[in-house]
């Protein structure tokens, strides 16, 4: 009886270990070689599968190269620079290709026609899932799909409206104002100045941020950038290598610091919502800035679910609120300082425009 019980577990587990290699080489070998070959048929041109990685070393090491080499000439055409991988395909594919990003095809498409296809059938088009770690780097309405997706553009979008972002212009001219006053010191002291520009404006964009989505200073917000910042550079770290199913969960000093940054930026970002929460109650009102704005849609919305139909779906819940306002902060602080850099850039270079 013995013998039999132990045969069976053996048996089982024979069973268990061999259903997990297969479903292994076919993930990372037979269906990525099997699509391979299916793009090809559409004769659609394309990099060759190489296992595991795909073409994330290829792009790792242009990338870096492209980097280290200094910019001896200005130039507009900065693709090559930041791009680097992607611009070698174009010039070598066209427009229209396919590569990998370890066992998972991207398809890079450039006709009107195609991208309008891609973009109204939601169903049939998902967004990629190739990295756990994007979906705690970019949270929020960015990596929704269908209904969910709706019903937070839906409660979001006030907060973007003309008349409301016009309510946001004093912060603006606030935080415009610091900072030119702080130029016009050095100018002031010598005569001349020069400055780091990019410093500038990346306190620039989050003082902006920090006014006009929260109502608080830079300084208040001052750690939130800091804790996105460096996990910001964990995180391009991460998604520069294939990921392995529950390798986020290993304790690596690189996992255990991702996993404590996200901590703190979860305790900042629900203390500056809840205390939110806690004046609405009481009845201090809305105010203009973002998150404001987000909060009283997010309440009407609720209201009109609960009055109108029992079995909807209320609105977004605390946790999802935090995610947007992370990503609030994510998505409009550094791509908003880069944008300016570029064009103080450009403006001295060409100083018949600054006229």
């Amino acid at each position: 009886m013995e013998k039999s019980t132990s045969s069976i577990l053996i048996s089982i587990v024979l069973i268990f270990v061999v259903s997990l290699v297969v479903k292994a080489l076919n993930w990372v070998w037979f269906r990525p070689k099997k699509l391979e070959k299916w793009f090809k048929q559409q004769d659609l041109p394309g990099t060759s599968y190489k296992l595991l990685f795909g073409d994330l070393k290829v792009y790792s090491s242009m990338r870096s190269r492209a980097l280290d080499r200094p910019m001896t000439a200005f130039s507009n055409d900065y693709l090559p620079r930041v791009d680097a991988f992607r611009h070698h395909l174009v010039n070598d594919l066209g427009r229209d290709y396919f590569g990998w990003a370890g066992p998972t095809p991207m398809v890079n498409i450039s006709k009107p026609e195609l991208v309008k296809e891609a973009l109204t059938k939601m169903h049939d088009f998902r967004k990629p899932r190739l990295n756990p770690i994007a979906d705690k780097l970019f949270p929020g309405l960015v990596n929704f799909e269908a209904e969910k997706w709706a019903k937070h553009r839906k409660i979001i979008s006030p907060a973007f409206h003309m008349d409301k972002l016009k309510l946001m212009l004093p912060a603006f001219h606030d935080s415009c104002a610091e900072m030119i006053h702080k130029w016009e010191k050095l100018v002031a002291e010598t005569g001349s100045g020069e400055v780091d520009a990019w410093v500038y404006f990346t306190a620039l964009s989050a003082d902006v941020i920090s006014r006009a989505a929260f109502g608080s200073s830079y300084k208040e917000g001052q750690q939130i950038f800091e804790l996105l910042k460096e996990q910001t550079d964990l995180s391009v770290q991460m998604l520069q290598s294939v990921y392995l199913p529950g390798l986020r969960f290993i304790p690596t000093a690189r996992n255990r610091r991702f996993k404590q940054l996200e901590d703190q930026l979860q305790t900042l970002l629900e203390g500056i919502v809840n205390k939110r929460k806690e004046e609405i109650e009481a009845g201090e009102g809305t105010k203009d800035d973002l998150l404001g704005i987000l909060m009283d849609s997010n309440l009407k919305e609720i209201q009109k679910a609960a009055d109108s139909d029992k079995s909807r779906q209320l609105g977004m819940s605390l946790q999802e609120v935090i995610d947007e306002c992370k990503l609030f902060y994510f998505a409009g602080q550094e791509t908003t300082s880069v944008l300016l850099v570029w064009s103080m850039i450009l403006l001295s270079k060409h100083q018949d425009w600054q006229t």
